[in-house]
């Protein structure tokens, strides 16, 4: 109901004074136009979202065979960066302001690119993409437990204890503890363990320090994967040599990981959260060890035994169940 019509109705019943001329009616106010939808079904983008992040750990495999991990990490950055600002330009879009803002963009870098990108690349030169994977997958186990800690909306239920308890069994499981994780390199898989909990601290930084922010989160991405990518390229030289040769499928594999593994990847994930929120979007995780683990054995080779797909089974249970939501009984 507009403001004249309703003013009308609740005025005073008194009779108007008369007009010579008729009252000139206000304009028709504009109708909204409506969302316009995406050209692709969320459920396709969904897909390949999924698919794209589940064959990283492959690409990162391949481009570790011709490059230091240093360099494979800083190859993704720079590629990966240089696709969000283009997006960041052509949707006439400006980086965060501040100089707080970027500081706290900066320990995220770390805890969320840098860190977590180089840990995988040097744990795949012992373990398998597959392994890596499945370790990937602990990622909402190690936010579940460092929230419960370090946030206070986020409390300790049975459910959520149940879910961590039921997700480190899995991993035992996956490493199989009972034959004294013979056949997996602990060192690597410690690797792989400590990338996953890395991004667990860097969502917990956010949550804490960037949420509420008015900048649009692909701004704050481009910013963040900027600074990563200027961590690195102050990082990469001391620990790494220019290499002697360039060998083509493992820069292919580079240039796919960040083009696509990370800047596209997170531009299809922006898109999903906000046609079909997070809670939808984030279950792309559940299904990227299973991609990987695909990949790995079909293109790879990599051996694959029984208790590593039963125990990646075993930790995406426990995760479901420490992201899962008692419901409220209906009044």
């Amino acid at each position: 109901m507009s403001y004249e019509i309703s003013r009308s109705i609740v005025g005073p019943m008194t009779a108007p004074p008369r007009r010579t001329t008729p009252a000139p009616h206000p304009p028709p106010r504009p109708r909204p136009r409506p969302a316009r939808r995406p050209a692709v079904d969320w459920r396709i983008r969904f897909a390949l979202l999924s698919l794209i992040w589940g064959f990283s750990f492959l690409l990162i495999k391949v481009g570790t065979e011709g490059y230091a991990p240093l360099q494979v990490t800083l190859g993704r950055m720079v590629f990966g960066t240089a696709v969000l600002l283009a997006a960041l330009g052509l949707r006439r879009q400006r980086l965060p302001r501040g100089a707080r803002a970027w500081g706290h963009l900066a320990v995220s870098a770390l805890f969320l690119n840098a860190l977590p990108y180089s840990l995988f690349a040097y744990a795949e030169l012992t373990i398998s993409s597959t392994l890596a994977g499945i370790c990937n997958a602990t990622t909402p186990l190690w936010g579940m437990a460092l929230s419960m800690v370090a946030l206070s909306e986020d409390r300790p239920t049975r459910r959520r204890v149940a879910g961590l308890g039921l997700g480190f069994i899995g991993v035992l499981t996956v490493l199989g503890a009972w034959q004294g994780f013979s056949g997996q390199d602990p060192a690597g898989t410690a690797m792989a363990l400590a990338a996953s909990a890395s991004y667990a601290v860097g969502w917990v930084h956010v949550r804490r320090t960037l949420a509420g922010r008015d900048d649009s989160h692909l701004a704050m991405s481009s910013a963040q994967l900027l600074l990563g990518t200027a961590q690195l390229a102050v990082v990469t030289p001391l620990f790494t040599s220019v290499p002697a040769s360039f060998p083509l499928v493992p820069l292919l594999a580079v240039t796919a990981l960040g083009a696509l593994g990370t800047g596209v990847a997170f531009l299809i994930q922006y898109g999903l959260v906000a046609e079909v929120g997070p809670t939808t979007a984030q279950m792309v995780t559940y299904f990227i060890p299973v991609i990987a683990t695909a990949a790995g054995v079909a293109l790879l080779g990599e051996r694959l035994d029984w208790n590593v797909p039963a125990g990646a089974l075993i930790v995406l249970a426990g995760a479901a169940l420490t992201q899962s939501r008692r419901r409220r009984p209906q009044a």
